[in-house]
């Protein structure tokens, strides 16, 4: 299945996207997919429901806008420096072990939201990345049956203010958090959709130019390793975002010179299996 959410933001009804890419309300269903829904097997659940009413579901408008596919989880749990290329380019060294940061869950935002670039900032980055979403509890997990707990994968853009995160003190949650900077969609393709998460494509596009494009095969640390290192550390909670590390191509190590967002950018992302999204970059209006 591939799980949507339609509406305006806060406000969000629940969806599919049948085969035919047609994405189809689910409010009937009465529930949202956030982590009620998946700690009470809510995928097996709706897979039943459809079987008797998905011929009468109602197309979305074709104006509405998609939301984020799950609602606010617990945690946005984050790989750094989880592809060797990106590691090399950003100068650091190659991790021994997973190196773990959160980005704040008010984040996330829809697939196709404006990217707000935050008051004082200078240095608002891209990163294309493979997101695993949980879906059951998960603590001492072991790396033979980690993959157990997933309930799918989806698109994610970690957005990233390089000058907050690496020169303002602390950790480098301070420049992964800001509003909008975790466009995750356009939908959670449940983990039946993807035979293969260490093989997908992944790539992105600034003003039409690529940047990125890259492969999961490329990935340092596995799926089952990081759900497993992260299980030893925290309690991964049903509907919880993990998100697996971007590859090269990213504006703080482009060669001869950096480049960071500017207003009117626009950012074009994809992985193969979990569709495509695109954000503008604009001024946030509150700043």
């Amino acid at each position: 299945m591939k799980l949507i959410r339609f509406g305006e933001a806060g406000k969000e009804k629940a969806g599919i996207q049948d085969k035919n890419g047609i994405n189809l309300d689910c409010s009937g269903f009465e529930e949202d997919w956030n982590e009620d829904f998946f700690t009470n097997n809510g995928l097996a659940r709706l897979e039943e429901w459809l079987k008797a009413n998905q011929e009468n579901l109602s197309p979305i408008p074709q104006n509405a806008r998609i939301g984020s596919p799950i609602a606010r989880p617990s945690k946005i749990i984050c790989i750094g420096l989880n592809y060797l290329k990106h590691a090399q380019e950003a100068g650091m060294a190659v991790p021994e072990i997973p190196i773990i940061f959160m980005k704040a869950t008010s984040s996330l935002s829809g697939p196709f939201d404006p990217i707000l670039i935050p008051r004082n900032s200078v240095q608002t980055d891209w990163e294309v990345e493979l997101a695993v979403v949980i879906g059951k509890r998960a603590k001492y997990v072991s790396v033979e049956h980690a993959m157990d707990y997933v309930a799918g994968y989806c698109l994610h853009n970690d957005v990233s203010e390089r000058d907050f995160q690496l020169r303002h003190g602390g950790q480098w949650v301070k420049g992964k958090s800001a509003d909008s900077f975790a466009p995750l969609g356009p939908f959670l393709a449940t983990r039946d959709e993807i035979k293969d998460p260490h093989n997908l494509r992944l790539w992105l596009k600034l003003n039409g130019k690529m940047l990125q494009d890259s492969t999961t095969s490329d990935l340092i640390f596995d799926l089952p390793t990081i759900i497993s290192h992260l299980s030893q550390y925290m309690t991964l909670l049903p509907g919880d975002v993990i998100s697996t590390g971007t590859p090269a191509g990213v504006g703080m190590g482009l060669k001869p010179e950096p480049k960071y967002l500017e207003p009117g950018d626009i950012v074009e992302l994809g992985i193969d299996g979990l569709g495509i999204s695109r954000q503008v970059a604009m001024n946030d209006p509150e700043a």
